[in-house]
């Protein structure tokens, strides 16, 4: 029996994987688990053209994020902190900061894609990495000034 995986099985396959199992298993578990549908000659068309369109989409996103990976190079975000007498900010700088200061300089990056190499708390230079896509990221560098 055929059927298109659903969703995740394990040891048996991935999601949008063809896979032939005994007919058991597939009637009375796969199917009604909603883990596996019946591998008929219109799902398999189906199932072909939504892997096209997903690809399509994904190269559409990988080029995108490329692109703002251009815009952010060599960009150095300043921050201004209040501080203590011995140079120490109250508080840290975060990841939501730093967005609201790209997206002043045009760059719009969504803060939980910013990941902060160490908390900021007093003041200097520090770097954040930018996880733009799964296979792209970008390194920016942070300075944190007295206001």
């Amino acid at each position: 029996m055929k059927l298109i995986l659903t969703q995740d099985v394990r040891s048996l396959g991935h999601k949008d994987d063809v896979v032939s199992v005994r007919p058991g298993y597939g009637r009375n578990y796969l199917i009604p688990q909603g883990m596996a549908k019946m591998a008929t000659e219109s799902a398999l068309k189906m199932l072909a053209e939504d892997v096209k369109q997903r690809a399509f989409k994904q190269d559409k996103i990988k080029k995108d994020a490329e692109a703002m990976a251009v815009k952010l190079e060599g960009v150095t975000v300043t921050i201004k902190a209040k501080t203590g007498t011995s140079g120490k900010i109250f508080g840290a700088v975060t990841a939501l900061q730093v967005a609201n200061i790209l997206k002043e300089q045009g760059m719009e990056v969504d803060r939980r894609k910013i990941v902060l190499s160490e908390d900021p708390k007093v003041l200097g230079s520090y770097t954040a990495i930018i996880n733009l896509h799964k296979e792209v990221s970008k390194e920016i560098a942070i300075e944190v000034v007295a206001e």
